[in-house]
């Protein structure tokens, strides 16, 4: 478990600007934003520091401008919706460094919110260059990260600024840490790990590193088709990946030799073509027709998961069972995530979900809310699963390391 100091270590920051970098980078159609989750999770800490008193300075970037100033990649509206949420006053300043921005930080008052435009629109940004951080590190006392899902790049703002403020980690940083403690670090056994996707190619490393540290793992989604032709079994027109059949079985012998047990689909549901409400059927794997494609698993392999998440303690799960986004091919991931969430509710299974595909199925299953954690964390959320350092993380335990007092 990384260390890191919380905003419990930060308690005195009455009249104090605060650099909040936070993830608003969410997704927005015709100037609308289309889900308000990422603005919702980083409000407590943002309305923690406003109501002690400082004045909180948000950082984030927004889309891929490259370094250049892309109007409709503005955090404008995100500023505005900002405002509407929380109790305190919310500004708005077109710039992130300059004279411009630095006049705005000057005239914040106690209490109150300024969002900086998009950090990315400066090349800087994702250099990580000195002079653009040293630019940034002027507007503020001390740096607080809240941005989990940004954590994976070191850049200016998720990375440089710690080096050049005390550096502490927001409460939601602070409770996806906690929670990916508890699923892999020191997870309550036995423990096991719900793998999906397309591509065994994509999900390797997350693979490899979870072997040593689950009891279980249930390998679904396409990427199963590619263990089961591995297996010599006829998966007729489904994806899968013939170049990655050997390894398959180096992982499946890999998990024996480390008492990982590897449950794959027993039966399957299969159509002729992928589009939605298409003629389907459920056979035994095995049976697969050859002119069929493989686009969920069958209600044998559901029952199957879930007796086995009746067994564990703790479940980490990344990846939908089926091709979740239209229908009938919905049926298997919706049930194992109710599954999963009446058990969490009952206290008997703790789970923490992640990765955007995995958030988009819960939501779609309607039990988002429902699971112990879930991870709005993309690529840092999978990272970290792989068991990679993450430079945003990494900073701050070397912050708390070497803490000066304040």
């Amino acid at each position: 478990m990384p260390e890191f100091r919380t905003l419990d270590d930060l308690s005195s920051v009455k009249g104090k600007r605060v650099l909040l970098r936070a993830d608003l980078n969410v997704p927005v159609r015709d100037g609308v934003i289309m889900d308000t989750t990422r603005i919702d999770r980083v409000i407590p800490t943002i309305s923690e520091l406003a109501d002690k008193g400082a004045q909180v300075i948000v950082l984030s970037h927004f889309d891929r401008p490259k370094g250049k100033v892309v109007p409709h990649m503005s955090l404008a509206p995100v500023a505005e919706m900002l405002e509407s949420k929380v109790k305190h006053h919310v500004f708005f300043q077109p710039t992130c460094i300059g004279p411009e921005a630095e006049a705005a930080v000057d005239r914040l008052q106690d209490g109150q919110v300024l969002v900086l435009e998009n950090t990315r629109f400066h090349a800087g940004e994702e250099a990580n260059d000195a002079e653009f951080t040293a630019m940034l590190a002027r507007h503020g006392d001390f740096y607080v990260n809240d941005a989990f899902s940004a954590a994976h790049r070191a850049h200016a703002s998720t990375e440089g600024l710690a080096r050049h403020l005390p550096a502490f980690a927001g409460r939601l940083m602070e409770a996806e840490l906690n929670a990916l403690s508890a699923a892999l670090e020191k997870p309550e056994r036995p423990v096991g790990a719900l793998i999906g996707g397309a591509k065994i190619s994509t999900k390797l490393d997350l693979i490899a590193n979870v072997l040593d540290r689950v009891d279980t793992l249930f390998i679904v989604g396409a990427m199963a088709n590619t263990f089961l032709a591995a297996e010599g079994i006829n998966v007729g027109r489904s994806l899968q990946e013939p170049d990655m059949h050997e390894t398959a079985r180096r992982i499946v012998s890999q998990a024996q030799e480390k008492g990982c047990e590897i449950i794959l689909p027993v039966d399957a549901v299969v159509a002729l073509e992928f589009r939605a409400n298409a003629p389907a059927e459920t056979c035994p794997i095995g049976e697969v027709p050859s002119d069929s494609m493989i686009l969920d698993v069958g209600p044998r392999t559901v029952a199957l998961i879930e007796d086995r998440l009746a067994q564990l303690k703790t479940l980490v799960w990344n990846g939908p069972l089926g091709a979740f986004e239209i229908p009938p091919f919905d049926g298997a991931t919706i049930a194992v995530a109710k599954a999963a969430a009446r058990l969490t509710k009952a206290g008997q299974l703790k789970t923490i979900a992640g990765g955007g595909d995995t958030v988009s199925a819960l939501r779609h299953a309607g039990v988002l809310h429902d699971l112990s954690y879930v991870s709005t964390a993309g690529g840092a959320f999978l990272e970290w699963l792989e068991g990679k350092l993450l430079p945003g993380i990494s900073v701050l335990n070397d912050a708390a390391r070497n803490v000066t007092p304040l």
